[in-house]
């Protein structure tokens, strides 16, 4: 809509294929956009309130209840802080089944991002049905054998796909026996291959020729490509341990947004996600995905971010192969939970969710009570980053019909994934041109 003065509002009420509901509105004046807001709108569900007088051992479950895409985010870094507070290491076989069961996450939720949400972008469809009946039933049947070995993995360590109920501070409840691991190795072997046609076939999109200098954010570690453990670090050169995540970034309310967004202590907006994982931790990756990578085009580091999709599909090989490794070299523990006691003390700790790093402080009382909670998912982190881009990429495209400029909307956010929890409707768009 176009008022007296020349500007003009393109608003999206309802942002089609992805987690949740939000919408975007894009503010012109005199041929410029002036001003970008990503709206998230659905309401506060108060978790961190109503952890508060929990006992520490619920964390896993409760937290587990804010995302039935990635549960075991959210669990891994409850316990990981639980852990931190109680001053206990969990190593070993334990350490390697919680890394064997994000890798579960990993490719599941990357798959239905890539194949059912963003892929009809590159190719002009409305959807992953379409897209399927048009000639691409191929790509979908494989990417629906990944999801499946993804779940398969979170349910066999997890006790079932959708909030799983094994995982404990200290451990698990129950550990598998190494024959038990037969099937699962079979069911990934398969899926090492779908995940490598999947690189390749992404890689054949037709990407916009679109760069952002970009302060990428993510866990780093020294042996591993991270999922559950590391220092958070920048490519601004940030290097800090966990526990002072608060020091350098903050929470703002901003009115057109029921989600809280993060930026830098100096205000300034970061990413997070795959894209800043590849650029941190590039020669991390196995060999095998970094090949594949490399087949795909893409160099050690990559800031456009419409090539993300490229790297998720990079980040699924990983993650299969990285489950393979972890379940030839598995040894039984000789218990599945290592003991402790609870302790008045605060915990922190940030794990890679799918869609970036996720953080979780808790301050317990002496009987393991929890007073406090704090969680900084990644979709706020990267809101002001949606933001950002929506204004640097859509501007030479003002004067292209509406349809082409709510694609290139919509394909802008989609490249976040953001996970703000189910939605099916389709995107209406409206331009007053005046």
């Amino acid at each position: 809509m176009a008022d007296e003065s020349g500007s003009r509002t393109i608003k999206v009420d309802l942002l089609a294929r992805v987690e949740g509901e939000g919408a975007f509105k894009v503010v012109i004046r005199d041929g410029e956009i002036v001003g970008t807001q990503f709206r998230i709108f659905e309401p506060p569900r108060f978790f961190e309130a109503f952890l508060r007088g929990r006992a520490y051992s619920e964390a896993p479950d409760i937290t587990a209840r804010i995302c039935g895409i990635c549960p075991i985010a959210y669990q891994m870094s409850a316990v990981h802080a639980m852990e931190d507070a109680f001053g206990i290491k969990v190593g070993g076989p334990l350490r390697d089944l919680r890394r064997l069961v994000y890798c579960g996450e990993w490719i599941e939720s990357h798959t239905l991002h890539v194949a059912m949400l963003h892929a009809p972008d590159f190719l002009g469809f409305d959807g992953a049905f379409d897209m399927a009946a048009a000639g691409h039933q191929d790509a979908v049947r494989m990417a629906l054998d990944l999801k499946k070995a993804g779940n398969a993995i979170v349910a066999f360590i997890g006790g079932r796909e959708i909030h799983p109920i094994n995982i404990r501070v200290g451990g698990f409840y129950k550990v598998p026996r190494k024959r038990d691991f037969a099937p699962l190795t079979e069911t990934l072997k398969a899926a090492r291959e779908h995940a490598l046609n999947l690189v390749k076939w992404t890689s054949g999109f037709d990407f916009p020729d679109h760069e952002r200098d970009y302060n990428f954010v993510s866990l780093l570690h020294d042996a591993e490509y991270p999922m559950n453990e590391g220092r958070i670090a920048s490519s601004g050169g940030l290097d800090i341990d966990v526990g002072d995540f608060n020091r350098h970034f903050r929470e703002e309310h901003v009115a057109h947004s029921n989600a809280l967004q993060g930026f830098m202590t100096d205000g300034s907006s970061y990413l997070c996600g795959p894209l800043a994982r590849y650029n941190l931790n590039h020669e991390r990756l196995s060999e095998m995905a970094r090949q594949a990578a490399k087949d795909a085009g893409l160099g050690p580091s990559c800031k456009n971010p419409y090539r993300s999709i490229i790297v998720r599909a990079v980040e699924i090989l990983y993650a299969v192969d990285e489950a393979l490794r972890i379940i030839d070299a598995y040894q039984e523990p000789d218990a599945p939970c290592v003991a402790y006691e609870p302790r008045s003390s605060t915990g922190y700790a940030a794990t890679e969710a799918p869609r970036g790093l996720l953080f979780h402080r808790y301050r317990l009382e002496a009987n393991g009570t929890i007073a406090e909670a704090q969680i900084v998912p990644p979709t706020s982190q990267n809101q002001p980053s949606i933001e950002e881009d929506l204004s640097s990429f859509i501007g030479d495209i003002l004067d292209q019909p509406e349809d082409e400029i709510r694609l290139r909307c919509e394909q802008t956010i989609r490249n976040y994934d953001p996970c703000i929890s189910c939605a099916t409707h389709f995107l209406k768009l409206e331009i007053d041109r005046g």
